[in-house]
């Protein structure tokens, strides 16, 4: 007799639905499985026929044959074994093969027939709703993630002799429970922005980053507080939207990132890759294809501590990503895109020693040495940087003092009101996107547009610094955060002046200055 189940496999985030085929024949034991199955999905045979004899049924006396449809998809992964214990049970009469019409099974089976918790539950359940599937079953360790899905029917199961009454006579299953709430996970109380002694000029950076979504990199010597400050970024970040967040638990499921106790992820997620991180690691790869660190980082902070540390391949292969907000993957047999949109934070020391530019320490790095050091970061790279902001080392006079700069609480307030204001922007019809940083060339010409003052600062910092085309539209960018900071619904030559100026390291001072004097 011949049956049928649904699963689904994964390529990237998107789900595409396997019909599992059973065959069922008297003859010698024999279990055998094609429709391009890697060695994870073979091995899927001795553990569904272990599971099977713990709720009494034998295949000794069967010829077992398992399709998995379409053939030309590449399958891998334990979540298979559900479907096809499914379908073998159906095929041998043990459970009538109309029950498994229209419902999607997932998970792993143990040898003891335990039913595991396996990866991408929720993007498989997502990409079931958007097929039609009315009905998922799925372990229950997945079951707080399921219950964050909209427009399906989950069931869980902890074992597969929970599987047999449902299908065999209707007995209902455990539901996965209460959909998870947005509540995000309460911030450290030892991190907080008024940690940060001076910096005044990084702190109002970090905080025009977060408004806008604007990437920022620091440079200083060391003990400047560049990673003190960048590791206080998430406390200023507003909240995730309900969609960010489905977005951002999809993405950890499919890594095998999410945690057990959670089953969702309401915070925004900050990762900091150590500098020895490959490409593969940073924007994905693998076999299957995996998401990196800047996909793992979506909707949050990527912070790349010593940034010229890192290997010129590995940050080079940021810039389609931090252009396009999604990262493309090709691979012999499968082109995978994964969503990434996070804010970069970057820091780095101003040359190997570190002190360059300092006037307290000498440096004792050549010119040579210094320039080489620079130039493992890339002028395309760097032009992708919105905000470039140095630091000085911290006078002891500010860091004696009784006295503390802004909490984390009142500078995250300022940021979700000038969030407030694209969010508004965007409903409205007048942008494209949801954070500045996201505006397109049209955007900027109609909510963007400088006054009189403004188009010729912009027109000279151009002329005197050699700004590109695309860091003309980055001044632009942050020159509307910073009006909307500052409740302007017009952006001024006051705004775009300190946006031109956050674009500016040491060595072009004295260029600044002469447009300043010409301003």
């Amino acid at each position: 007799m011949q049956a049928a189940a649904l699963t689904f496999c994964l390529v990237g985030l998107d789900a595409f639905p396997i019909r599992v085929e059973v065959d069922s024949g008297r003859g010698p034991a024999c279990f055998q499985m094609v429709g391009l199955p890697e060695a994870s999905v073979r091995e899927s045979r001795v553990r569904v026929r272990a599971a099977l004899q713990q709720v009494n049924v034998e295949l000794n006396e069967y010829v077992i044959t398992v399709n998995l449809a379409p053939a030309d998809v590449r399958k891998s992964g334990g979540a298979y074994d559900l479907a096809i214990a499914a379908a073998t049970l159906a095929a041998l009469r043990r459970i009538p093969a109309e029950a498994l019409s229209q419902v999607g099974f997932l998970g792993e089976l143990s040898l003891s027939g335990a039913v595991q918790p396996v990866r991408g539950v929720l993007a498989a359940l997502r990409g079931a709703a958007a097929r039609g599937v009315r009905r998922v079953i799925v372990p229950r360790g997945n079951a707080r993630e399921a219950a964050s899905v909209r427009g399906i029917e989950v069931g869980v199961v902890s074992h597969l002799k929970e599987l047999l009454p449902h299908l065999g006579a209707g007995k209902p299953l455990d539901g996965p429970g209460e959909a998870p709430s947005l509540t995000c996970d309460p911030f450290d109380a030892a991190v907080d922005l008024a940690d940060v002694r001076g910096q005044h000029a990084a702190r109002r950076a970090l905080e025009v980053a977060a408004a806008g979504g604007h990437n920022l990199l620091l440079v200083g010597p060391p003990g400047s507080g560049k990673t003190l400050l960048s590791r206080r970024l998430p406390t200023v970040l507003p909240p995730l939207t309900f969609e960010e967040a489905l977005e951002v638990t999809a993405i950890h499921s499919v890594a095998g990132l999410l945690p057990a106790d959670k089953g969702f992820i309401a915070s925004r997620p900050f990762r900091a890759p150590h500098h020895t991180v490959s490409v593969a690691g940073l924007v994905g790869g693998g076999d299957p294809v995996r998401p990196g660190e800047v996909s793992l980082a979506h909707h949050g902070c990527l912070f790349l501590d010593e940034l010229l540390e890192f290997r010129r391949g590995a940050t080079e292969a940021l810039r389609q990503p931090l252009e396009e907000g999604e990262v493309t993957l090709c691979r012999a047999r499968a082109r995978v895109t994964f969503p990434a949109r996070p804010l970069l934070l970057a820091a780095t020391n101003p040359c190997p020693c570190g002190f360059a530019g300092d006037r307290l320490r000498r440096c004792s790095c050549s010119v040579e040495r210094v320039r080489a050091y620079r130039a493992k970061l890339s002028g395309p790279l760097l032009d992708r940087m919105d905000l470039h902001v140095a630091m000085p080392p911290v006078e002891v006079s500010q860091i004696c003092a009784d006295t503390r700069g802004e909490s984390s609480a009142v500078v995250r307030a300022r940021v979700m009101a000038a969030r407030a204001v694209q969010r508004a922007r965007f409903e409205g019809g007048e942008a494209s996107a949801l954070v500045n940083t996201a505006l397109g060339p049209r955007d900027l010409a109609r909510v963007a547009a400088p006054d009189a003052e403004g188009e010729r600062l912009l027109r000279v910092a151009v002329e005197r610094l050699g700004l590109s085309a695309r860091a003309y539209g980055k001044v632009l960018r942050v020159a509307r955060t910073l009006a909307d900071l500052a409740g302007s619904d017009a952006v001024r030559s006051a705004q775009v002046a300190e946006a031109i100026g956050m674009r500016l390291l040491d060595r072009e001072a004295s260029v600044a200055t002469a447009v300043g004097a010409e301003a």
